[in-house]
């Protein structure tokens, strides 16, 4: 995939969509072909740190022990502290309003099966869980400050059940070459980790969030 062919589906993209009277996002979207998404090595699940912030604040909430509490509440958005775990282990509505307002949960490593009892249920099923492929599980002494900033470029690509993913690369008032790297970003990082790579990609589209898909290849 060529960035020439992003930037000319981009544009292709935007004349054709009707002005809004908000600013719409640009997703990427990848079709798949010859994979059987029952196996696990068939399956995508990457967190992808994108070239360029791509215009949204991520939402960021650390579940953390004692030794963490202060680093945490100089970094990210909400903190809940063990102590208060039961609380949510108590309220379903409670933890699935959390997962509803929060991008992404970091988890403190030496109470990670306290975590998984209270929280795993709501954040397990929405994919939320903090994960270490994007280093969201971490040491009592962590430094907080650096992955909350990693966090807001980050995205992830996922394809777990059907053979197709959608990532946000931006929003439309960005200039088309960031958006055009954002895209190959992704679509690189996808296709490495695909058992035939670009021969598992059956096509590919940009689409801002009102309009209709914009084929790239």
């Amino acid at each position: 995939m060529q960035k020439a062919d992003v930037i000319e589906a981009l544009n292709k993209a935007k004349t054709e969509s009707p002005k809004r009277n908000f600013k719409q996002s640009f997703d990427l979207v990848m079709n798949l072909t010859g994979l059987d998404m029952k196996k696990t090595e068939h399956q995508v699940d990457q967190f992808i740190q994108l070239h360029y912030q791509p215009g949204r604040k991520v939402q960021v909430c650390a579940l953390v022990g004692p030794e963490l509490k202060d680093a945490a509440e100089q970094a990210v958005e909400k903190v809940i502290l063990s102590d208060d775990f039961d609380k949510y282990a108590q309220n379903k509505k409670l933890t699935k309003k959390l997962a509803a307002e929060y991008q992404f949960f970091i988890g403190q490593a030496n109470i990670m099966p306290k975590i998984a009892s209270a929280f795993g249920r709501v954040l397990g099923s929405r994919g939320k869980m903090p994960n270490p492929k994007a280093g969201l599980i971490v040491p009592p002494n962590a430094n907080l400050k650096p992955l909350h900033e990693k966090l807001q470029m980050t995205v992830r690509a996922s394809a777990r059940v059907a053979p197709v993913l959608q990532c946000l690369i931006g929003k439309e008032d960005m200039p088309d070459d960031q958006l055009a790297d954002n895209a190959l970003m992704i679509y690189n990082t996808v296709i490495n980790v695909l058992p035939n790579g670009e021969n598992n990609v059956k096509n590919v589209f940009v689409k801002l969030t009102m309009g209709k898909p914009a084929r790239v290849r």
